[in-house]
C-alpha cells in the first residue's frame, strides 16, 4: 500500500490529500534534486498529527515537532516529504554546529572565492523541504540563520553574495526531544517562526500496530511481550529509574529484524536494548526488566514460527 492510501485508509482528511496533489502538481521538482525525495519502508501512524501538520504546510507554515524520544519524529518528517514530492536536505544539529554548516563555506575554486552552497541553500533554491534534526541544539551563530530562513519574508540575505529568495515550495521542518544532554530552551523570536506539533509517546496499540506491519510473520503473543519490554522501560525512565537511552524503538525493531536472520532472541534484544546504556546499574534494570518478559530458553521458532 503506499502512502496515500495509507492515509486515507487511516482516516486522514481527503480534502487534505487531494490540495496535496495539488501541490505536487504545481510545484515541479528539478531533476537535479528528483533523488533527494526519500523513499519509505514504515509509515507514520496518527490521523490527528498527519492533519496537523500537512494543514501548516500547505498554508506556508514551518513546523516543530517536539516528544520524548521514540516516538517517530524523524520518520513523520520522511513521511512527510515523500507525501509531497519533496527534495529532503537534513541537518542534524550539534554543538559544533554553526552558519557554514547550514549556507555554506567559502572556498577557493579557478583563482577567485566561490561558496559551496550548504543544505539550507540548497533547500531555498530548489524548493525543498529541510529538515532540522534536535534544533534545541542550535548555538546562536546558526539561530541567526534559522531566524531569516524561517522569516515571513521568506529571504536569507548571505553576507558578501547576493540574497536569496526561498522557493515557494520551500518548507523548513524542526525536530527536538526533550531533556537531551546539551540541549536547551528555545528562545521565543524562534518558536514563533514554526507552528508546533506535539508528538506524544508511542503507546501498546500502535506500537503493535508497527510492529505487526514490519513482522507480520512474527507471533502475536509473543510480540505482545517485547512490546511490554518497550512500555515497561519507558514507564521506569518516566518515574525517573533509568535514562532514555534504553528506551529505543529503532533498537527494538532492529533486534526483532536479527532475530527473524536467525539470532537467538535474547542476545538480539541484548544488542539492540540493554547494549544502550553503559551505566551497569541501569543496566541492571534493564536486564530485570527483560527477564520477566524474554525468557532465556526462547528460539527463533518461537519469535517466527513459520521460519
Amino acid at each position: 500500500m503506499d502512502l496515500k492510501n495509507f492515509l486515507i485508509e487511516d482516516g486522514v482528511n481527503p480534502k487534505l490529500i487531494d490540495d496535496v496533489d495539488y501541490f505536487r502538481r504545481y510545484h515541479k521538482v528539478d531533476s537535479n534534486a528528483i533523488d533527494r525525495i526519500p523513499s519509505l519502508s514504515n509509515y507514520f501512524y496518527g490521523k490527528e498529527i498527519w492533519e496537523m501538520v500537512i494543514s501548516a504546510l500547505l498554508e506556508g507554515e514551518h513546523v516543530l515537532l517536539s516528544g520524548p524520544k521514540a516516538t517517530g519524529k524523524n520518520l513523520l518528517a520522511d513521511n512527510v516529504c515523500h507525501l509531497f514530492g519533496r527534495p529532503q536536505w537534513n541537518v542534524s544539529f550539534n554543538v559544533n554546529t554553526d552558519s557554514a554548516n547550514l549556507i555554506g563555506t567559502d572556498t577557493f575554486e579557478n583563482n577567485e572565492v566561490k561558496l559551496r552552497k550548504g543544505p539550507v541553500y540548497h533547500c531555498a533554491t530548489y524548493g525543498g523541504f529541510g529538515v532540522f534534526d534536535e534544533i534545541n541544539m542550535a548555538k546562536n551563530d546558526a539561530v541567526v540563520v534559522l531566524h531569516s530562513a524561517l522569516d515571513y519574508r521568506r529571504i536569507i540575505d548571505i553576507p558578501g553574495y547576493e540574497k536569496i529568495a526561498l522557493n515557494d515550495a520551500t518548507r523548513f521542518i524542526g525536530t527536538m526531544n526533550y531533556d537531551y544532554a546539551g540541549t536547551k530552551d528555545l528562545n521565543e523570536a524562534l518558536v514563533s517562526r514554526f507552528l508546533v506539533v506535539d508528538i506524544p509517546k508511542v503507546d501498546e496499540p500502535k506500537l503493535m500496530k508497527i510492529l505487526r506491519d514490519d513482522f507480520p510473520d512474527a507471533d502475536k503473543e509473543i510480540l505482545n511481550q517485547f512490546i511490554g519490554v518497550f512500555i515497561d522501560l519507558q514507564m521506569k525512565s518516566e518515574n525517573g529509574e533509568i535514562s532514555t537511552k534504553a528506551v529505543d524503538l529503532r533498537g527494538l525493531i532492529a533486534s526483532l529484524k536479527t532475530i527473524r536472520r536467525g539470532l537467538r532472541p535474547r542476545l538480539a534484544i541484548q544488542m539492540g536494548i540493554t547494549g544502550k546504556t553503559f551505566d551497569e546499574y541501569e543496566k541492571e534494570i534493564v536486564e530485570d526488566v527483560i527477564r520477566t518478559r524474554i525468557p532465556e530458553a526462547w528460539t527463533v521458532e518461537d519469535v517466527f514460527p513459520s521460519r
